[in-house]
């Protein structure tokens, strides 16, 4: 599964079975922390997921900032609460890609805004797939 998570909002995806591609699933709104990590096991358990990527802010220059310790914190979390393995993934320019993809595809600002967390979950997660197969 491959999180974008935002102070607002977690765009969330999944892979195929094979783990080949990925795919978005939905957008949660966030409201409180226990109801995130709710609807979170609840998808983790529909899809059978076995691992969690979770998208990691960088700065430009490689450099991490207060967003990544808040994702950092966010994951732990996760792996602490829902006994999952968690890794990181560098998501520079996923949200700009997402919104490149999606200005290409002619969506309306109001759609776009909908859609494009899980977007750049399904790029991160992609990405992280792309480079782990080539290490097997």
């Amino acid at each position: 599964m491959g999180l974008d998570v935002g102070e607002k909002t977690i765009g969330i995806a999944v892979s195929d079975l094979m783990g080949w591609t990925a795919q978005g699933v939905e957008t949660i709104r966030r409201t409180r922390l226990e109801a995130d990590l709710q609807r979170l096991q609840e998808l983790m358990q529909q899809w059978e997921v076995d691992s969690v990527v979770c998208g990691l802010p960088r700065n430009m220059n490689g450099t991490y900032g207060p967003k990544a310790d808040e994702v950092r914190k966010f994951g732990s979390l996760i792996e602490k609460r829902l006994k999952i393995p968690v890794h990181f993934w560098d998501e520079r320019l996923t949200t700009v890609a997402a919104h490149k993809t999606l200005l290409e595809g002619d969506m309306s600002r109001a759609k776009r805004k909908k859609v494009v967390d899980k977007l750049a979950a399904v790029l991160i997660l992609q990405n992280y797939i792309d480079a782990n197969s080539c290490k097997k």
